[in-house]
């Protein structure tokens, strides 16, 4: 797999998911290594979900649309997926070049290896092992846009701003309209039924081979310019909750429905 870049943000630096097509900035999928199949999004009550199979691997892919670099902050659960921390916007992430695409596939263990992202139940989860559950079940990318260079040689200016500076973000990473929706979905949540099957999560899997460079990012704003949200959970439990509408087994249809099938003498019991 080729290399992309790495940014380990420092305050000292002066800043749909495809699902398939609600981003401006960039497409994002979810991928089944284990098929090689992109995961079909639903839409529910203003939310994107996806159906994980348990014990399957899978991948974060990222394509940046526009021309420029941009850097995309991930998170597993409510972890950012580089660093392990409480996800928040002002932390690590990967930085995408005009047009490329990449596989998240795993928690970044070093500059060259990650525990592969595996679709488990939330109790086996990494979020949950490390005293972290309240969010299993979200995939979250935001996108910064690069602030490019001043010129070298400017006139003078009066009363302009001083020069940017990035400030440390503090608190949740949720903005004020995704907590407002986490709160009004809180309980209808509390009070659903027992699903079918434990709520899925994200393992902590194998080490595999992942590498990437590091490299400098200044963000054009503090605050991401687009937030790309996936839910997931089993496909037996998107069903229960009426996220994927039940297929059961279609009769074969007959081209003489009204005529008896012939057939003779069937063999006696046993």
């Amino acid at each position: 797999m080729k290399n992309v870049m790495l940014c380990l943000l420092m305050l000292s630096a002066a800043a749909g998911c495809d699902a398939r097509g609600f981003s401006r900035l960039a497409d994002v999928s979810i991928i089944d290594r284990e098929t090689g199949v992109t995961l079909t999004p639903h839409y529910y009550r203003g939310e994107y979900w996806v159906a994980g199979n348990p014990g399957a691997r899978y991948a974060i892919e990222i394509r940046n649309r526009l021309a420029e670099r941009v850097l995309a902050v991930t998170s597993v659960d409510g972890v950012n997926v580089v660093s392990g921390e409480d996800a928040a916007w002002n932390q690590p992430g990967y930085v995408f070049n005009p047009g490329e695409r990449y596989e998240v596939t795993g928690w970044r263990k070093s500059d060259a290896e990650v525990a592969a992202f595996t679709f488990t139940d939330a109790s086996n989860s990494y979020a949950e092992r490390t005293g972290r559950p309240a969010n299993v079940g979200v995939i979250g990318v935001a996108i910064f846009r690069e602030r490019q260079p001043e010129p070298l040689y400017s006139w003078p200016r009066i009363g302009g701003q001083l020069p940017y500076r990035e400030a440390p973000v503090a608190g949740s990473a949720q903005s004020p309209a995704d907590a407002a929706a986490s709160a009004s979905t809180a309980a209808p949540n509390a009070l659903r039924a027992p699903m079918p099957s434990e709520k899925l999560g994200t393992g902590h899997g194998e080490r595999e081979y992942s590498s990437v460079q590091r490299t400098d990012f200044v963000r054009l704003r503090p605050q991401p310019e687009e937030i790309i949200r996936i839910r997931y959970d089993s496909l037996e439990n998107l069903v229960a909750m009426g996220i994927i509408a039940h297929r059961g087994v279609e009769p074969r249809p007959s081209p003489f429905p009204g005529s008896p099938a012939s057939g003779y003498v069937p063999d006696p019991p046993g």
